[in-house]
C-alpha cells in the first residue's frame, strides 16, 4: 500500500479499501494498548489514575472496534481518519456510531433474519461452491454490529467519571475524572481533578458534573480551565488538575506539518523503516493551587484558588528504530523533551 493511495479530502483520509481498513484498525488498536502499558510502567500516573486511564482507553478501543465491524463490508460508506495532528478517527465517526445505535431496532427490522442469512450462506458455499458476495457479508456484519455493540460503551464527546474518595494521600478528599474528544484537534484528552468539599458529596455531585461538562469539554489553557471550574463551583475547592493529551499518532496516514510525522513519512518512502512504523506524542499538563484568596463584596464573597504555573511534560513514544531516526534527524526536538523518548513495541505482521 503506497502513501499516495490514501485519499485526502481536506483534513480527513477515507479508508477506501479493505487492505487500508484492516491496516489502520490494527495499528490504532496496537498503539492505544501500548500507551496504556507505558503510562503504568513509566509512573506517568498513580494507581488510581492508571485505572481510570485504562477505562477511557477501553471505551476508545471498543468504539474503534465497532467502527471496524460497521464499515468492513460497506461498499457505500467509508470511515474517515483525521490527518491534522491526530491519527484518530474523525470525531463525526463516533457520532455516527452513537446515532446508529440509537435507532438499533429500526435497522434490525430492515435486515434479513439471521437464520435466513445463514441458510443463504450455506447454500452459496456448499451447493453453488461460490464465495459470499460483499453485500451479503455487509448484511451479516450489520447484524453483528446492531446486536452486539452497546451504545453505552461508545466514546462520546464528553465522558464523565465518578467522584471517588482520594485513597493516595490526605491532602484532598476527592478525585474525579473526565475525558473529552476535542473537535478542533480530533484527539481524546483525559483529565483528573483532586478537590475538597465540606458536606455530603452526593448532594453536590450533580452540579460538579454539569460544570465540568459545560466548562472543561474542550482544549484550552489549563490554568484558564482551573479558574473557570473554581468560579463555577463556589462550594468546591479544586487543588490539583491534571490533563493528558493522547496524540497525535504519527504514522503513514498522517498529512500534517509535524516534524516527527515528516521524519516517519520520509523514512517510509526511502524504505528505511517498514510501512507500519509509528510514534505517539503525549503531553501531560498539571496545575496546583498554591494558596487561596477571596473575591467579591461583603455579602457575596467567594474563596478562590491562586493557581501556580502550569507544568508541562512532553513525551514521545516510539519503537527503537524510529527513536534512532528522531535522534539523527530532529535532535533539537528530542533534546527538548521532558525525558528521553520512551521505547514501545513495533507492530509485527500488521499487513497480514
Amino acid at each position: 500500500m503506497s502513501i499516495n493511495h490514501i485519499v485526502t479530502p481536506l483534513d480527513s483520509a477515507i479508508l477506501d479499501s479493505k487492505q487500508q481498513y484492516v491496516f489502520y484498525h490494527k495499528m490504532i488498536d496496537f498503539a492505544l494498548k501500548e500507551l496504556i502499558v507505558v503510562v503504568q510502567r513509566q509512573n506517568l500516573c498513580n494507581q488510581d489514575e492508571v485505572l481510570l486511564f485504562k477505562q477511557y482507553c477501553d471505551l476508545l478501543l471498543y468504539s474503534i472496534e465497532a467502527m471496524r465491524i460497521k464499515y468492513m463490508y460497506d461498499e457505500e460508506s467509508n470511515m474517515k481518519v483525521d490527518l491534522t495532528d491526530s491519527g484518530f478517527p474523525n470525531y463525526l465517526e463516533f457520532r455516527y456510531l452513537f446515532n446508529d445505535l440509537g435507532l438499533r431496532e429500526d435497522h434490525l427490522h430492515k435486515l434479513k433474519p439471521i437464520e435466513t442469512l445463514k441458510a443463504e450462506f450455506l447454500d452459496t458455499l456448499m451447493h453453488y461452491k461460490k464465495p459470499i458476495k460483499k453485500n451479503k457479508l455487509f448484511q451479516a456484519a450489520s447484524i453483528v454490529y446492531y446486536t452486539s455493540v452497546n451504545k453505552d460503551y461508545i466514546f462520546n464527546r464528553f465522558v464523565q467519571g465518578k467522584i471517588l474518595r482520594n485513597s493516595k494521600n490526605n491532602k484532598t478528599k476527592f478525585l474525579t475524572s473526565w475525558s473529552f474528544y476535542d473537535v478542533s484537534h480530533n484527539r481524546p484528552f483525559i483529565c483528573y481533578m483532586y478537590f475538597d468539599y465540606d458536606g455530603d458529596i452526593n448532594d453536590y455531585k450533580g452540579k460538579i458534573y454539569e460544570a465540568l461538562r459545560n466548562i472543561a469539554d474542550r482544549d484550552m489553557s489549563l490554568d484558564t480551565m482551573a479558574y473557570a471550574i473554581d468560579r463555577r463551583l463556589p462550594k468546591v475547592s479544586p487543588k490539583y488538575i491534571k490533563r493528558i493529551d493522547l496524540g497525535p499518532i504519527h504514522n503513514v496516514f498522517a498529512k500534517d506539518e509535524n516534524e516527527l510525522t515528516h521524519v516517519i513519512l520520509e523514512s517510509i518512502g526511502k524504505k528505511e523503516i517498514p510501512l507500519e512504523s509509528y510514534a505517539i506524542s503525549m503531553k501531560i499538563e498539571e496545575v496546583k493551587s498554591k494558596s487561596e484568596f477571596e473575591e467579591g463584596h461583603f455579602f457575596s464573597k467567594q474563596t478562590l484558588q491562586k493557581w501556580g504555573e502550569v507544568e508541562e511534560q512532553c513525551n514521545v513514544l516510539a519503537p527503537h528504530r524510529v527513536i534512532q531516526l528522531f535522534y539523527n534527524k530532529t535532535p533539537e526536538i528530542i533534546n527538548s523533551l521532558s525525558k528521553p523518548p520512551i521505547e514501545i513495541s513495533s507492530i509485527e505482521q500488521i499487513k497480514k
